[in-house]
Parts: structure tokens; sequence; C-alpha cells
């Protein structure tokens, strides 16, 4: 009886060491981390994943046409139920151009999903019991067909876990490289 031998541990480290490397850009590819082309690749294509599906998400839970950041925006004006300004808004969610988060502002409001308010000189936002009836939905659909289809154990929470740090890590060298490239 032939039986095809089983590469080893050793074969497989160099397999994948070997492997091409999966970039957007292979003239961005730098010898001194592949690995970051690889990981600006998987944002993209998880960025416009994610996108879509917060897009087509909110979509089922009855709000159209909104795009991924009106979406974001509403989540988070919604977070933690307490008034947010605008400038609180561009803070948390690292936009620095105001004018597209007051634009998502302005066309939620039209929509009846978020209310604003003047508080001395500042203007709040809050969700509408409508808003919060739209996000609660999308909570529950977000349930239905991400969690549920993820089925997460421990160790895949721990790994997701790690990843978001990362992530948050990551962020702050391109924060701090795009004003470095700003300043030249």
């Amino acid at each position: 009886m032939n039986r095809k031998s089983r590469p080893s541990r050793k074969d497989d480290a160099s397999a994948e060491a070997t492997a091409p490397r999966i970039v957007s850009s292979s003239h961005l590819v730098s010898p001194r981390s592949r690995e970051l082309s690889e990981f600006e690749y998987g944002l993209i294509v998880s960025n416009n994943a994610f996108s879509r599906w917060i897009v087509h998400c909110m979509s089922a839970a009855g709000l159209r046409e909104l795009t991924p950041l009106d979406v974001l925006v509403l989540h988070h004006v919604n977070h933690r139920a307490r008034d947010k300004r605008l400038s609180d808004i561009c803070f948390i969610m690292n936009v620095e151009d105001t004018h597209l988060i007051n634009y998502s502002l302005k066309k939620l409001q039209n929509l009846g999903v978020v209310q604003s308010s003047r508080s001395g000189k500042d203007v709040t936002y809050a969700t509408t019991e409508t808003g919060r009836q739209y996000v609660e939905r999308y909570r529950e659909i977000r349930e239905a067909c991400l969690i549920n289809s993820l089925k997460a154990d421990d160790a895949l929470n721990q790994q997701i876990g790690e990843l978001a740090r990362l992530l948050r890590v990551l962020s702050g060298v391109y924060d701090q490289a795009a004003r470095a490239a700003a300043s030249l």
C-alpha cells in the first residue's frame, strides 16, 4: 500500500518562508519588513469587507443608503447613551476632517435617527428613540449573521483581542508616520 509521505514541520516552515507574499503593491515591499506589506493588503481587503458588512447590516436593519462612515457615526453617537460633540466624535473615530463627520451627522439628523441640542456654546448629538431602535436591530442582525457564523471559542476570542491591540498600536505608528510625512 503506497502512502504519500506527509511533509515534516521543517518542510512546512520552509514552504511558508518561501511562499509568495500577498501584497497589493509589490513596488512598496521593503526587505526590512515584507510582513508590513502583507499586513497593509490584509488591512485593505478587511476594511472593504468590513465597510460592505456594516452597510448591508444597517440596510437589513432598515436604514438604507448609508455610507460606512454614516453607520459608524450613528453607532458612536449611540455609544454609552451620552451626548457627543462634533470634536469628540472626530477625536474618538480618529477623523481629521470634521466636515466628513458633520455631513454624516446632518444626514442622520435628516433621517430622524440623530438629534442635536445646544449646551452653552457647544452643539451636542444624541440618538433619537428611532435611532436607538435601528441600532438595536443592527445588533440583533450582527449577532445572528456575524457572531453566530464566527463560532469563536476562548482561544479565538483571545487572538481577536490581541489583533485588536496590535491594530491600535499600528494605528499610532501610522499616525506618527503621517505627521512626519506632512512635515517634509
